[in-house]
């Protein structure tokens, strides 16, 4: 007994090896913890949007503030412009967006059969004869009516999911922007309620860590968010330039996966690379080179004046971050893992400095 006291291994292991065994009790409780996860999965998207938008525009009712306008009208203000750029988007990209989607949805039974008409180009060259590529590529059966029947078999069995998406789609639209409204209005009360739980002496470096977290989330957000949009209107230039079809959608795919660090820019542009197949090599050759030219001067000029080194995170780490959350939560956890660790590595340098700054001062005088 006097062992297990004095052992902080052994203390701390017991305590680890309790709460493993209550978390594993408690998942099997499914008659306890049901509701409480579907209540929780509910409300994890309209808070996710909803954080996602106060991020993005609390910067800019902020700057209102301080040109001496006051925090609500701040917030009607940039609600408005926000809510007009939507319209505008939805008015003027919208329709070429889904016409684009609809051209390629009818076009994908001859892309079918170009990429068909390439492979086996590619397996009668001569310098391929020696890696019998042909035997393989029949024994994967990457014939059209294998990919067809893949494709509309896919289709059917996600019907059921399509009324559900629709579901949670509208509960989103819904309460997200009722969230969004108090976030805004209630926002600055959070740190102060959140001290409130721990003892008077650590409240005030309680609200210091929370805000130093909410820089973070703030600058990792709407620097992301900036590049994004830069990176998706540049790459659909590009498109344009080398006449590539279906630029608008591909260069909004292009944008939109360029979210997730290192792996995204190489999801985007896959789409491309194989519609620029159907068409010539060249082509696919110059879509990599619209990638590659986009991707320099994003890494180079944008990301380093738009976030900087706000994250200070090592690639190697975010690599493991990526690798490791894909696995646990898919794309999302590829979305949120960077985010979370920047987090949670300003949680613990800041009580890495305190506890240092607390030892330096109770370290007693040299006589």
């Amino acid at each position: 007994m006097d062992y297990f006291k004095n052992s902080k291994l052994m203390f701390w292991t017991t305590w680890l090896l309790i709460v493993a065994t209550l978390i594993f009790i408690s998942s099997k409780i499914n008659f306890v913890f049901q509701p409480l996860t579907t209540f929780v999965s509910t409300l994890f998207t309209p808070i996710l949007v909803a954080g996602f938008l106060y991020y993005l525009l609390n910067p800019l009712i902020n700057l209102l503030e301080k040109i001496n306008i006051k925090r609500k009208y701040g917030i009607i203000v940039v609600l408005l412009l926000f809510l007009g750029s939507l319209i505008f988007l939805i008015v003027s990209v919208l329709p070429n967006l889904v016409n684009q989607i609809g051209q390629l949805i009818a076009s994908i039974p001859s892309l079918m059969q170009s990429l068909e008409k390439f492979s086996q180009d590619l397996v009668q060259q001569p310098w391929l004869a020696d890696f019998n590529l042909e035997d393989s590529m029949n024994k994967m059966d990457l014939s059209i009516g294998n990919i067809a029947n893949s494709v509309f078999s896919g289709i059917t069995t996600s019907i059921g999911s399509i009324f559900g998406a629709v579901a949670n789609t509208t509960i989103v639209i819904v309460t997200a922007p009722i969230i969004l409204f108090y976030m805004f209005k209630d926002g600055k009360h959070f740190r102060p309620a959140v001290a409130k739980f721990f003892p008077k002496e650590y409240r005030g470096q309680m609200i210091e860590l929370l805000g130093q977290m909410n820089h973070t989330i703030s600058s990792y957000i709407s620097g992301q968010a900036l590049v994004c949009l830069l990176v998706g209107v540049f790459t659909y230039i590009g498109y344009l330039i080398i006449g590539m079809p279906y630029a608008l959608l591909l260069g909004i795919i292009a944008g939109v996966t360029n979210i997730i660090p290192y792996v995204g820019p190489y999801i985007g542009a896959a789409p491309a690379v194989i519609i620029g197949l159907t068409i010539s090599p060249t082509k696919a050759l110059l879509v990599a080179l619209v990638v590659l030219v986009v991707q320099q001067v994003d890494g180079n000029f944008i990301s380093p004046n738009v976030i900087g080194k706000t994250l200070a995170i090592h690639p190697l780490t975010i690599i493991i971050i990526l690798l490791v959350a894909g696995n646990l939560a898919g794309l999302l956890g590829m979305i949120l893992g960077v985010p979370f660790y920047a987090v949670v590595k300003t949680v613990v340098v800041y009580l890495k400095d305190m506890i240092n700054l607390r030892k330096k001062h109770q370290k007693p005088k040299m006589m």
